[in-house]
């Protein structure tokens, strides 16, 4: 157990899993289209490796730039308007519409000829304005009532609406898988390889392969395809790297039984895409070379053991999601990241049994 080489590879898995979101974002694609050169904003990525490289952040959609754009239309101070709906001093209107000094009944003497009849007919009537008077005062303070609870209301409205808003802004310069998930799972497996492999000169090699690796995990993930600009390269460049690290001392594996390793799963894989197209797709066949060169490296039998666990932990996993209800027995799930993970169990037995 090397603790200090384990911490150092660790932290550098966690730094390269940073990495990785950007790279899944741009090429998890449907077959038939280009990769991504922009943001879901429709920023174009820029950055170095020709916006490969770097953060899966967009400081164009980040919040800091629109946050204060929606807080600058928030108008505060229209939002209450208490001279503008509120009309207080318009909803008395003592003056104009409580006529106090007109409606009030005022008594009369009788005229010289009318009749009792006549002066009652008379008050009467002043009754009924009277009445009419107030009823109208009412309903317009009603309706003044009615008109400020549907300002505050939607003023209300206006401020939830920009609250949500500033939240999907804020969230909108993110994009691709969570860079914490990939960063926690890179230093995992950095470490765990450092822990079994020790200071021998293959572990720089899985060091350089795992960030790629994981790539193609959470590609296959979200669109269930390996895209071949790393299947059809990564078999190579682990057979150049494993064949310079053979030619240091302390190289825990041997070149030749990788190189045999890796042409023998792929054709492994190949007879059975052959034999059941649905059941495996050719994206695999493809990465079976890696994962045999690598676990070549250590030998046939590390070689059958991480071969059967990736087929066991994608069994383990189907079956748990069927027990859930969450697939069934038709359902298509993507093999490559199950081969990646028994190559990982592999090579940490590998590492160990060499040590």
């Amino acid at each position: 157990m090397h603790l200090p080489l384990t911490l150092l590879a660790a932290a550098y898995g966690a730094s390269a899993g940073l990495l990785v979101p950007r790279a899944v974002y741009r090429l998890a694609v449907e077959p038939a289209e280009p990769w991504r050169d922009a943001c879901p904003g429709g920023h174009p990525l820029t950055g170095p490796g020709r916006g490969w490289l770097g953060r899966a952040r967009c400081a164009a959609c980040g919040p800091g730039r629109d946050a204060g754009h929606i807080g600058g239309t928030g108008s505060g101070a229209r939002a209450g308007q208490p001279d503008d709906t509120g009309r207080g001093a318009d909803t008395g209107r003592g003056a104009d519409t409580g006529r106090g000094a007109d409606t009030a009944p005022r008594p009369r003497s009788a005229a010289p000829g009318r009749t009792g009849q006549a002066e009652e007919t008379e008050r009467s009537g002043l009754t009924e304005e009277t009445e009419e008077t107030g009823r109208s005062n009412e309903a317009e303070e009603t309706g003044e009532t009615g008109r400020r609870e549907e300002t505050e209301e939607a003023g209300r409205t206006k401020d939830t609406g920009r609250s949500d808003e500033a939240e999907e802004t804020g969230r909108a310069g993110r994009y691709g898988p969570a860079p914490v998930l990939a960063s926690a799972v890179a230093a995992l497996v950095c470490g765990g390889l450092a822990a079994a492999a020790g200071p021998r000169p293959e572990l720089a090699v899985w060091l350089l392969l795992v960030p790629f690796a994981l790539v193609l995990a959470f590609v296959d993930v979200a669109v269930h395809r390996l895209p071949d600009v790393l299947t059809l390269t990564l078999p190579v460049a682990a057979a150049v790297l494993l064949g310079g690290a053979a030619l240091l001392p302390g190289a825990g594996g041997s070149w030749a039984t990788a190189l045999l390793g890796g042409l023998a799963l792929a054709a492994v894989h190949l007879l059975m895409f052959l034999i059941n197209p649905a059941g495996m797709g050719f994206g695999d066949v493809k990465l079976a070379m890696t994962t045999g060169v690598a676990l070549g490296w250590y030998g046939w039998p590390v070689l059958f053991a991480g071969t059967f666990a990736g087929f066991l932990t994608g069994a383990v996993h189907g079956l748990g999601l069927m027990a859930l209800r969450r697939a069934g027995r038709k359902t298509a799930l993507p093999f490559g990241p199950y081969m990646m993970c028994g190559t990982f169990l592999g090579l940490l037995l590998g590492g160990l049994g060499a040590s």
